[in-house]
């Protein structure tokens, strides 16, 4: 069935939701003051017209870019149903445009071409460059034209395998301005999992680097590429051509000393063993050269033009596949395109993080996700904004590192995640308190519901209780952020992603498909597109339809689960599997967590579901210990305790586990499916090429129990 318009629905709210409770911040009036949205009553007008006047709001916004052929009315067209036919988002359709030209040339043409684009800090403190509009939109050109010097062409895809460089932006910038369709690989991933991804997607061309330093560790990125190269030979996909940046060795290619502001490939070269002389002796990886297959990137670029016309686009053209992990089976290439993502990024860029020109913004999440996609690449460079790009790591060389960046490039608007959050708590205020932290204006949080704890933390002590949080939900799936905060328009309640944004429709249904109204726990839906959704899964337009649509016919399933509160705000809960059925009742995960780690002895827990003969499920909680404290039956008890005082008797776990680690991904979020494997002694943990550390498995087994406690 043919769907042309949004459904004059809105979600009704009350006129100042969340006053009436108790622990709720509204937003400072200084913050309001200057805001896109200065009033929640704002924002109800302009969420209202978005819901019930699509075409007219999103056409206003498309008109702010560039179009070589403007998109004709309707904007949109859908279906979501599966019962009524194949499901499709369509955005813009026959708009002719190209999301490169758009973040580069068109600012450059505004008279930002001398603005710095971003401030590049390394793995160490003093290797550091900047990057302006102008110098970034010539490598851009450069390195397009060396990728149509090897073949590629529109609609090719092309893989990318780099760590945190600002030849990352060049390789993806110059892909979308061929109109080749990117996939981005973090570089923290085996080379098993690249080998998965460059041949689910059908690559025909692999960039890299020689490697990177993460803290101390060397990551000799090379050598995990050729071998993944080796893994797709072997699997008759000879992938024959790699381009390769020389990151680690760049010294040998040219070494201009200090300077304020320099390109890609001529970067400052401090004298890292005169600063620091403890520090281990940097050393080059020794890699392999295959000349039928590798070429250097400072070659290549070497005569490459600066000049370089961009391939024009529709708008529902692909423009990158990035790889989600599923429950089961083999990662989803969720493919987003031209024209709805980038406008959906630029705008929830500007609104959520109320951004200004005169702002520097830092989101510390590797371009190897979504969020370094949508909040580190495309949407600041979509609003002529400065960014902060980062190499390293959050505590090296010391636990002040992050500080001491705000301070350094007066960071204004700082994104990071709870987990980052929650390790820098671990060490005190102290290390914060060093630094000034003046400039920061609106602080957020992605990746995973915030607990409140951390959230008061990050509030208090990091933004000094003067800073906005926006506490961001979304997923890769949804291409932008879908339930967040505006800075100067919502009062925030700590751990709620509060309301919808622009053109967002959400409903809570239960397990029989039923729309619930007022408070309400279940299952968290979209009933109808915003411009960044998803299109498909690359190749697999089954596999789309069954994960995001089949449970639910007429809505897009997240796959979390979501509480609404009697003044209408949003909490996430956690993955549906998450979500746990205690005789009857329905409980999250967070809510379980966020009660044990209020223990003083207790630095982190996870909480997954275990069979239960009598309650169907029960608790199992694994809880790691700060350092000096001790597990044993008093403490279980306490916790035990804990729990049933903070949310109810129902929700007494069974089982408490000593957990001197947790099971996470190179991104920093609890693998909760191992976790019920382990509870359950089940050893068939299916695909762990995502786990950070495999020697917490066995311990973790080792540490079960087997009985009721």
């Amino acid at each position: 069935m043919l769907q042309s318009r949004f459904s004059q629905d809105c979600i009704k709210l009350s006129s100042v939701p969340g006053m009436s409770s108790p622990g709720v911040f509204p937003p400072a009036p200084e913050a309001s003051a200057a805001a896109h949205v200065s009033s929640y009553e704002r924002y109800q007008e302009l969420y209202a017209r978005s819901t019930q006047h699509p075409d007219e709001f999103w056409g206003e916004i498309a008109n702010e870019f560039h179009w070589r052929v403007p998109p004709a009315q309707p904007l949109l067209q859908y279906n979501f149903d599966v019962t009524k036919g194949k499901i499709f988002i369509e955005w813009m359709k026959g708009g002719v445009t190209n999301i490169c030209y758009n973040v580069l040339d068109r600012n450059v043409h505004n008279k930002l071409g001398d603005k710095i684009a971003f401030y590049w800090e390394g793995n160490e403190p003093g290797d550091s460059l900047s990057i302006t509009y102008s110098e970034l939109l010539r490598k851009v050109c450069q390195f397009a034209n060396v990728l149509r010097g090897q073949g590629i062409k529109k609609g090719d895809r092309v893989s990318i395998y780099m760590p945190m460089v600002i030849e990352l932006v060049v390789a993806m910038l110059a892909c979308a301005r061929i109109g080749a369709i990117h996939s981005i690989v973090f570089a923290g991933f085996s080379s098993e999992s690249l080998c998965e991804r460059i041949l689910d997607s059908h690559c025909s061309l692999l960039i890299t680097a020689d490697g990177f330093f993460r803290g101390d560790k060397l990551i000799n990125l090379k050598l995990i590429a050729d071998d993944a190269l080796k893994k797709c030979a072997e699997k008759n996909y000879p992938l024959s051509k790699c381009i390769v940046l020389k990151h680690l060795g760049r010294d040998e290619i040219v070494c201009d000393g200090p300077s304020k502001t320099s390109p890609p490939c001529k970067r400052q070269c401090p004298n890292l063993q005169g600063k620091k002389q403890e520090r281990p002796k940097r050393t080059h990886p020794q890699i392999n050269w295959d000349p039928s297959v590798d070429m250097w990137w400072h070659e290549l670029i070497k005569d490459a033009s600066v000049e370089c016309e961009p391939e024009w686009c529709d708008s529902e053209d692909e423009l990158f596949i990035l790889y989600t992990s599923g429950s089961t089976g083999k990662p989803k290439g969720v493919v987003h395109t031209v024209g709805g993502y980038m406008i959906y990024t630029a705008t929830t860029f500007k609104y959520v993080f109320d951004y200004h020109p005169d702002d520097v913004y830092w989101c510390t999440a590797d371009i190897g996700w979504i969020t370094g996609h949508s909040y580190l690449t495309y949407g600041p460079l979509a609003n002529g904004a400065t960014s902060v790009l980062f190499e390293g790591l959050p505590i090296y060389p010391d636990i002040s590192r992050m500080w001491q960046i705000i301070d350094k490039y007066k960071v204004s608007k700082f994104y990071t995640a709870p987990t980052a959050i929650r390790l820098l708590m671990k060490y005190g205020e102290d290390p914060v308190k060093k630094y000034s932290r003046k400039s920061l204006k609106v602080l957020g949080t992605v990746g995973e519901p915030i607990n409140p704890e951390a959230w008061l933390w990050y509030y208090s002590v990091v933004g000094d209780k003067r800073c906005p949080i926006v506490d961001t939900f979304w997923q890769t799936e949804t291409g932008g952020h879908v339930l967040t905060p505006l800075p100067g328009a919502t009062t925030t309640k700590p751990g709620s992603a509060t309301f919808p944004f622009f053109g967002v429709v959400p409903a809570i249904l239960d397990e029989s498909g039923e729309e619930l109204e007022g408070e309400a726990e279940g299952y968290l839906v979209f009933k109808q597109p915003w411009p960044a959704l998803m299109r498909t899964v690359y190749g697999n337009q089954e596999r789309f339809e069954t994960t995001y649509f089949k449970k639910f016919p007429g809505y897009y399933v997240t796959g979390d689960g979501c509480r609404r509160d009697k003044d209408g705000y949003y909490w996430i809960t956690g993955r549906i599997d998450d979500m746990l059925n205690v005789s009857g009742h329905l409980l999250s995960t967070a809510e379980v967590e966020s009660a044990l780690v209020e223990h003083s002895s207790v630095a982190e827990a996870a909480v997954v579901s275990h069979p239960h003969p009598v309650k169907g499920e029960c608790l199992y909680c694994f809880v790691t210990l700060r350092d000096g404290h001790e597990f044993n039956t008093t403490l279980v008890d306490q916790l035990k305790k804990l729990v049933r005082e903070k949310i109810g008797p129902i929700a007494t776990p069974d089982y408490i586990q000593n957990a001197p680690g947790l099971p996470k991904t190179r991104s920093g979020k609890i693998m909760r499916r191992v976790l019920r494997k382990i509870a359950k002694n089940d050893q068939d943990l299916g695909d762990t090429s995502t786990l950070a550390d495999t020697a917490v498995i066995q311990e973790l087994f080792e540490n079960r129990c087997k009985t009721l406690q």
